[in-house]
């Protein structure tokens, strides 16, 4: 499979009559794109603003950020599953709205959404305080239950996307990145002397609510599987969660896995990098140890001598990480694992609900329960009132001034565990 983006730089966003490119500007037609939206009989209202880097903006709670694709060639559309038909993608040429986000907001679900503040010290905890941001806040129907709410407002924040690169296919791309990845039989004989690499990429999935996607399936229904890096890049993994907004991998960072680009960049040159295995995370014991023993298995049969484990969540999914490590380093597979900590605003708490002897190499996005000073800002666009019952808020989070004592627990990416975030450590 061979994927090529064709990325066209969007520095400023602006309202207009016509969504286009002019330059590195994006116009967006407000009308047209309400209208698409709505047709979903679920949603009851739509809004759209405008958040750039630097502005005194506090977005919140922000559910999902999505980065704006479409299909400029090759089988399927970006979100399969979601829009169009549910075709393999992850081939041929994928047009990228590089540098800006689709962000869906509103009281949406659940308290389980983050902050995203484009100035101040908050800023430099998010990936999105430099992204050029299209903000949605949705308003479901009251009717509609909440697991359809989530439904509603995670397919809005797709169709947003999907729209907004689509009318932007006459324009020529800035930069344009290649991604190739050969089938097995060509895998397994390259790169001779090199160690072969695979990524084991768990997925929340630990119930209503706290769900991943997979080619449209939630992922609480698959067994572990292969799957190409580039079919990852193309939107087959959609987030739709509600976590903690730290370590949410909402979907732009699924389509730009970290992990996947440092395996990439150093394949062929330190390491062959042969291959993803997707699993999920899982609230049982004989769930948790079946999808353990398929994954590893799976990488065995890759024949490969080490591979990076990254989680999702924290607490439960603890356990899964740990037996995915154990099995690994059991059949001889070295491990890395990325996660990030849990250990008490002091630090001093036990970083994770589980450990292992085998786990002795580590990456961490840093420690969730850390304290911040949000300052006020001039607008916030979303519903600051939920400061109070937001994952790292509390009662009296919100201050009389208008800023924020939260836990960095409530900021979107703070401790990302794929290391899409601005802060991490290391233990030698």
């Amino acid at each position: 499979m061979n994927l090529e983006l064709h990325k066209i730089p969007i520095r400023k966003l602006r309202f207009g009559d016509e969504t286009k490119v002019d330059g590195d500007t994006l116009s967006i037609n407000q009308k047209e794109l309400r209208e698409l939206l709505l047709s979903d009989a679920a949603l009851a209202e739509v809004e759209f603003d405008l958040a750039h880097p630097g502005d005194n903006t506090r977005i919140m709670p922000v559910k999902d950020a999505i980065e704006p694709r479409c299909k400029l060639e090759g089988d399927g559309e970006v979100f399969p599953g979601f829009i169009g038909p549910v075709e393999t993608v992850g081939s041929g040429k994928t047009l990228v709205l590089e540098g800006m986000a689709v962000l869906t907001t509103g009281r949406l679900v659940a308290p389980q959404e983050g902050i995203v503040d484009m100035s101040g010290p908050g800023a430099d905890y998010t990936p999105f305080s430099k992204t050029c941001n299209l903000v949605m806040v949705l308003k479901p129907r009251d009717e509609v239950k909440l697991h359809e709410a989530e439904q509603c407002c995670r397919t809005a924040g797709l169709k947003a996307a999907h729209y907004l690169a689509g009318k932007c296919k006459e324009t020529k791309a800035g930069q344009v990145e290649s991604f190739e990845f050969p089938d097995l039989n060509e895998a397994m004989k390259a790169h001779p002397g090199l160690p072969k690499v695979a990524y084991v990429y768990m997925l929340q999935s630990q119930g209503l609510l706290h769900d991943t996607w997979v080619y449209g399936v939630d992922a609480k229904r698959i067994l572990p599987t292969l799957i190409s890096p580039t079919e990852i890049m193309d939107g087959a993994i959609i987030s739709g969660n509600c976590v903690s907004a730290c370590d949410k991998n909402s979907t732009y960072v699924h389509l730009n896995n970290p992990i996947i680009k440092a395996l990439y960049k150093r394949h062929g040159k330190e390491l062959n990098f042969v291959g993803v295995v997707i699993t999920n995370e899982n609230v049982t014991l004989a769930d948790k140890q079946r999808s353990s023993s398929y994954a590893i298995k799976l990488a065995k049969m890759l024949g490969v001598e080490a591979a990076v484990i990254s989680e999702e969540g924290f607490g439960n999914p603890d356990a899964d990480l740990v037996l995915n490590c154990v099995k690994a380093e059991r059949a001889g597979i070295k491990t890395v694992l990325v996660t990030d900590e849990y250990a008490g605003a002091n630090g001093a708490s036990q970083s994770l609900a589980d450990s292992c002897a085998e786990g002795t190499a580590v990456v961490t996005g840093g420690n969730a329960n850390a304290t911040i000073i949000l300052p006020p800002m001039s607008k916030v666009i979303g519903d600051i009132g939920q400061a109070d019952v937001i994952a790292g808020g509390f009662f009296g989070s919100k201050r009389p001034d208008g800023s924020l004592e939260v836990e960095i627990q409530a900021i979107l990416g703070a401790t990302n565990e794929l290391g899409f975030n601005k802060i991490g450590a290391y233990t030698i």
